[in-house]
C-alpha cells in the first residue's frame, strides 16, 4: 500500500526550536523590566542557554543579576514563558514541502510540550488550515505523550488512513519513532545541526527507517514519491551523503 498521510512532528522539524526558546526568554525580559525593573535577563538567559545549561536558567539568571526571588516569581516567569506569543516562522524547507505536495496527501500533527504553548506555536505558524489532523498531545494528557501510542492511533483516524499508510517525520530520536514502527508507520529522521536533540544518537528499534537533513530530501525517499508534485527543478532539492 502507498503512504497516503505525512505526519510532523512540530519543535526542530517545521521550526527551529531555539527560535521559541529565545523569544520566550524576551517576554520574560520584558515582563522583568516592566513588573520590577530588572535588566539583563535575556543577555545572561541566552548565554547560559549557549554554553550548555539546560535547567533552571530562571532561577540562575536571576542568581547572576543579583536578584532576590522567590518560587513565586519563578512561577510567574514560567507562565509568561509558556503563554508568550512567540516570534517563529516556518523553516525554508518546511514550507517547500508544503507547497509541493499534492493536494490528495493527508496532512497531520503530532506534538508534545504544554498545551498553551503548543496552541500558540500552530497559531504563530499559520499551519492550522494546512493540515487534515493536528494533535497536540498535552490535549490528551501527560502520560499519553509520545512514545504513547495513542496520539498515534487518533492520527491514523482522523486521517481516515491505515497504519501502513502513514509516514511520521520528527527529530527527537528517544520518543518519536518506536511507537510508530511498531504500528507499522514508515518513519524519519530530521536531524538539523543546531537542533535540540541532534546529539541523541540512534539506538536499536527507537531509530528511524530513513534520515534525513533537509526535508527537501523527503523528495528522494522511495516510498514518498508520488506524494510530490512533478516535475521539480531537482536545484531545489537537497541530497546530502549520510556516509
Amino acid at each position: 500500500m502507498k503512504i497516503k498521510a505525512l505526519i510532523f512532528d512540530m519543535d526542530d522539524t517545521l521550526f527551529n526550536e531555539i527560535d521559541y526558546i529565545f523569544s520566550g526568554y524576551k517576554a520574560v525580559d520584558k515582563w522583568l523590566r516592566e513588573n520590577f525593573e530588572i535588566v539583563g535577563f535575556y543577555n545572561i538567559a541566552t548565554f547560559l542557554f549557549n554554553n550548555g545549561i539546560r535547567k533552571n536558567i530562571f532561577n540562575k539568571s536571576l542568581e547572576l543579576l543579583k536578584m532576590n526571588f522567590n518560587e513565586g516569581m519563578i512561577i510567574d516567569m514560567v507562565n509568561v514563558y509558556r503563554g508568550h506569543e512567540p516570534t517563529i516562522q516556518l523553516l525554508e524547507d518546511a514550507r517547500w514541502v508544503l507547497q509541493h505536495l499534492l493536494g490528495s496527501t493527508k496532512l497531520g500533527l503530532i506534538s508534545d510540550g504544554y498545551l498553551i504553548s503548543q496552541e500558540k506555536k500552530v497559531n504563530a505558524l499559520k499551519i492550522e488550515e494546512q493540515f487534515h489532523s493536528i494533535i497536540l498531545t498535552d490535549k490528551l494528557g501527560r502520560k499519553n505523550w509520545k512514545p504513547s501510542p495513542i496520539p498515534y492511533i487518533q492520527a491514523s483516524k482522523e486521517l481516515n488512513c491505515q497504519h501502513h499508510e502513514c509516514i511520521y517525520i520528527g527529530d527527537n530520536v528517544s520518543k518519536d519513532f518506536i511507537t510508530a514502527k511498531r504500528l507499522g508507520w514508515k518513519t524519519v529522521h530530521i536531524c538539523r545541526e543546531n537542533g535540540i536533540y541532534s546529539a541523541v544518537n540512534n539506538i536499536n528499534e527507537y531509530s528511524a527507517h530513513y534520515q534525513i537533513r533537509d526535508l527537501r530530501e523527503l523528495y528522494n525517499i522511495q516510498e514518498l514519491e508520488h506524494v510530490f508534485v512533478y516535475p521539480i527543478d531537482n536545484k531545489d532539492v537537497v541530497i546530502y551523503d549520510h556516509n
